[in-house]
């Protein structure tokens, strides 16, 4: 009886630390305030959003999804890995996340150079602003999360991770995972919802 309380228990753990869904918890918050207010302000100006929404890369957008998608399914597999100590396996996953990170922040990079270059910025109206800081904060997020990832990634090369050592890793999962599903927010928001 003892053994199958202690089994469910395990089962029912968050993955990483307490404190890492602290952080998750308050970074959601704040995201779901921003996506509040971008959607109040496109209720105001329904005209001006559907307009500037047109004029943004719909396939750059679409490629960045599938990234985030793709890494969040790397990181998932090194868990995976690390659960089952196939601790060889789990640094070429991690190391699969933080080049599919980098791959987004030079796709995010291009997009951003060619809105500058046809002189959209920030100032350029209501859309833009909430474009350039919602995604330039979710940039943020997946610059941190890949340096994490990175660390990860070092250390279980090292082999310093394994079935009942990975909380760090899941605690760096996890917040690939918030950064990875902020996108999936993100994306319909800004590219394809109509503001009408």
């Amino acid at each position: 009886m003892a053994a199958l309380s202690t089994h469910s228990t395990r089962r029912g753990r968050l993955p990483g630390v307490e404190g890492i869904w602290a952080l998750i918890g308050a970074d959601s918050l704040v995201f779901a305030i921003l996506f509040g207010s971008f959607m109040a302000e496109r209720r105001q100006h329904p005209g001006v959003f559907e307009a500037s929404r047109h004029t943004l890369n719909m396939d750059l957008g679409g490629m960045d999804t599938l990234i985030l998608l793709t890494s969040s399914w790397t990181v998932a597999l090194a868990i995976q890995a690390l659960k089952a100590d196939l601790v060889a396996r789990a640094p070429r996953y991690l190391l699969a996340g933080v080049l599919t990170g980098a791959l987004f922040m030079v796709s995010k990079s291009i997009e951003y150079f060619q809105k500058i270059t046809h002189g959209i910025t920030p100032g350029t109206n209501g859309f833009f602003m909430w474009y350039f800081t919602l995604t330039g904060v979710h940039l943020l997020h997946v610059v941190l999360g890949t340096a994490l990832l990175t660390y990860v990634w070092m250390r279980s090369r090292r082999g310093c991770y394994h079935s009942s050592t990975r909380a760090v890793p899941e605690c760096a999962a996890s917040f690939w995972h918030l950064v990875d599903l902020l996108w999936i927010v993100l994306f319909p928001l800004l590219y394809l919802m109509r503001a009408a």
